[in-house]
């Protein structure tokens, strides 16, 4: 698997041309350039070297004005089942992944390559020669979240003699060999963390931390074996800029102290006197967490690291800013122990969030939460933005259940299969209305103040929320009332799950679980409760949320009833989902036959 082919070869290239190119990049090979008319062949000492000439040289490196192609060299025999995809995003998640190459056959081995490239690189063996193909045809050249994917074939030794798996289905089977960047959900293809350590660090000091003609920069990443996104055109003219960094938690812990150490440097060579504490930047979703009941958290790790350490108040944030600063004073290695501190702490909760989530979104199909960006993905290179609404670069994003606070955009409402959200003729989503109760405590935090929080979830979810009047002096709970199509339904509610969550009305470790009422036909009931209540019960099973139909309801003036659903957030999404689908069919079958008038009859063979 070491001897490589280059293509796209210039006619004048000569042996002397390529011995040239690979001593100028440090690339080893173990034997003489075999070049051809159009094409040459070379031999590596192993796979290292040979991943080194693909990732370094194909499709970036001219010989005689024509970009070099390489590849592994793999003879027609071996062209069978496995595959090798290369430049894969480097935050992309295990899942998104192994859901996009099971659309092409089913998966028996999935293992990652070890590189020195900031993408990914897999090597992929498919059950069969034909679903092999079709992937290599389908992803190579394919955009993934702008990076094209490099699909190449890759010597199969086995194939032949294995054969298809006996039983595969169209999916994943037995994995391989464990995965080492995969230490749980959500994992990534690179063994590094899936929460970047964001830093907030004054302006003045931005020019030192990237060097002249960006060596300093370099080095740090070098060094680390980090990403580094230093976002300086951001909210101009700003004391203070934001800093990404994607690595391994270690390598993030220490690309922090050496940029500490430059400011403090810089500092000193300026005569600037003021202290330069060390800033983190963290959404609000974690900080509760971190800070722990009764601030014991937050306690420990001052008294561990002998650091002062305050947070921002919860007044800063706004819909479109869910980030809160963390400032961390004392000296550069207290500060370092207790960014390591602060950071597992983060990381801890997000997994956990991410493992829950996970658990619930195979509930709702289509559901792509990658897409999603309820959790941060790191897409590189961006500041915070929410979906669509702010513009890039914004500081922004829902806190809890909203939007990533690190640069997804885009439509999340993944391919809904929903009948619900087609609607009878084709054209916009159907608009929907929803009830959701809340604790009449919570109104003022949903409300806003002078009324901006209400109008921007308005704005952002495409939705009409309004709060209905307290039906007494001492109710416990009051009704928003949310009028939308699907995907509003989903922005809206979830925003509603996650601010109630943020303001502290259900304890750290309690679940926000809510009551919603959606209004069906009376005559469609029926169909919710199934016979002998079989679809309710289905239905509370799937979703694992509680499903009323109240008995002896009286319908009101539109001849409907209530269907009362309780549950965490996924769960009330889910069950709404499946009960719009029960009444699309309903609506399906009440459409009128088309007329004898509006068709003439064929006559009747005799």
């Amino acid at each position: 698997m070491n001897k490589l082919y280059i293509g796209n070869v210039s006619a004048e290239a000569s042996e002397e041309d390529f011995e040239t190119i690979f001593e100028q990049w440090k690339i080893p090979h173990s034997g003489p350039f075999l070049v051809k008319t159009g094409y040459a062949f070379v031999d590596c000492p192993d796979e290292k070297a040979a991943m080194k000439a693909i990732d370094v040289l194909s499709g970036k490196v001219e010989l005689h004005g024509k970009l070099l192609e390489v590849e592994h060299s793999v003879p027609k025999r071996q062209r069978s089942c496995k595959l090798q995809i290369r430049n894969i995003p480097p935050h992309m998640q295990w899942e998104v992944l192994d859901s996009m190459l099971a659309q092409y056959g089913a998966v028996e081995s999935c293992e990652q390559v070890n590189t020195d490239t900031e993408t990914a690189v897999v090597n992929v063996r498919y059950a069969a020669k034909d679903q092999a193909r079709l992937a290599m045809e389908k992803l190579n050249g394919s955009m993934m979240e702008n990076y094209a994917l490099k699909v190449s074939y890759i010597p199969d030794e086995t194939a032949a003699a294995e054969g298809p798996s006996a039983g595969g289905r169209r999916g994943f089977n037995a994995r391989g060999p464990p995965r080492s960047s995969s230490p749980g959900l959500g994992a990534r293809p690179k063994v590094q963390s899936d929460i970047p350590l964001r830093m907030l660090v004054p302006t003045q000091f931005v020019g030192a931390i990237i060097g002249k003609e960006g060596a300093t920069i370099r080095n740090i990443t070098k060094q680390t074996h980090s990403k580094i996104d230093i976002h300086r055109k951001e909210n101009a003219g700003a004391a203070e800029k934001p800093i990404t960094i994607h690595s391994t938690p270690e390598g993030c812990s220490n690309a922090c102290r050496t940029i500490m150490e430059i400011m403090q440097k810089e500092a000193l060579d300026t005569k600037f006197t003021e202290e330069i504490p060390l800033k983190i930047l963290a959404h609000n979703n974690f900080v509760g967490r971190l800070i722990g009941k009764e601030g014991r958290n937050l306690k420990k790790i001052e008294q561990d690291t002998g650091t002062k350490i305050t947070i921002s108040p919860l007044q800063d944030l706004t819909l479109y800013n869910p980030e809160r600063t963390i400032t961390v004073k004392g000296a550069i290695e207290a500060c370092s122990r207790a960014e390591e501190e602060v950071m597992k702490k983060i990381r801890e909760s997000y997994e956990s969030d991410m493992a829950a989530m996970n658990l619930q979104s195979n509930l709702i199909p289509g559901l792509n939460l990658n897409a999603l960006g309820l959790f941060p993905s790191g897409a590189p290179g961006m500041g915070p933005s929410m979906s669509s609404v702010p513009p890039p670069g914004a500081h922004g994003g829902c806190s809890s259940f909203g939007c990533s606070p690190y640069g997804v955009e885009g439509q999340f409402w993944a391919s809904m299969p929903s009948a619900s959200s087609q609607p009878l003729a084709q054209g916009h989503p159907e608009s929907e209305t929803v009830h959701l109760f809340i604790p009449a405590l919570a109104v003022g935090a949903i409300i806003g103040k002078q009324g901006q929080h209400i109008k921007q979830l308005s704005h952002f979810a495409g939705a009409s929320i309004k709060i209905a009047p307290a039906e007494g002096m001492d109710a416990k709970q009051r009704m928003v009332i949310i009028v939308g199509p699907p995907e509003a339904q989903f922005k809206a509610q979830c925003r509603i799950f996650g601010k109630l969550k943020e303001e502290n009305f259900f304890g750290p470790k309690e679940e926000v679980k809510l009551e919603a009422h959606i209004k069906v036909p009376s005559f469609a009931a029926g169909r919710v409760i199934g016979k002998g209540g079989k679809t309710v019960n289905e239905l509370q099973n799937l979703t694992c949320a509680e499903v009323v139909v109240p008995r002896d309801q009286t319908p009101d003036e539109n001849d409907q009833v209530i269907v009362k659903i309780s549950g965490h957030f996924f769960a009330c999404q889910l069950a709404q989902r499946k009960i719009q689908e029960i009444l699309a069919q309903v609506r399906r079958q009440q459409q009128p036959k088309p007329t004898s008038g509006a068709q003439p009859s064929l006559p009747r063979r005799k």
